[in-house]
């Protein structure tokens, strides 16, 4: 039996097992493939590279990130507060405001990130190519 095979077995039912590897292509409910949806979805991505700078007001990252809502923005960063990627502050100033920065562990999320941004730069000319192709064949 195969290695996927086996692990797609171990992890037929609802949850996998504390403690053991859980691919993230075989179990729904699989830890892993979760935070996966949750932190690298296209709003979390883009709020994350605009928080690299430094801590941003609300506003100001709805301001920076071109078509998101203010539901869609408030939902993602609740998410990645509660996965400790990003910390909430609220500014008691006057007028109150809330800032959000990330975190040391958010941080450590800028390499790949970075590398996947790389990836598309080098290779968007290719894709291009393809989706020219497949269309031309549709």
């Amino acid at each position: 039996m195969s290695e996927v095979e086996d692990t797609a077995i171990r992890y037929a039912g609802d949850s996998a097992v504390p403690g053991e590897h859980c691919p993230v292509f075989s179990a729904a409910h699989c830890p892993s493939r979760m935070l996966l949806d949750q932190i690298a979805d296209k709003w979390s991505v883009l709020i994350l590279a605009a928080l690299c700078a430094g801590p941003l007001r609300f506003n100001v990252i709805k301001r920076r990130l071109d078509g998101i809502t203010q539901k869609a923005l408030t939902q993602s960063l609740r998410r990645l507060e509660r996965n400790g990627i990003v910390a909430r502050r609220v500014i008691t100033a006057s007028p109150i405001a809330v800032e959000y920065q990330i975190t040391p562990l958010g941080h450590t999320l800028k390499q790949p990130f970075q590398a996947l941004h790389q990836w598309t730069v080098e290779y968007l000319s290719e894709v291009e190519r393809a989706r020219a192709t497949f269309d031309h064949n549709s």
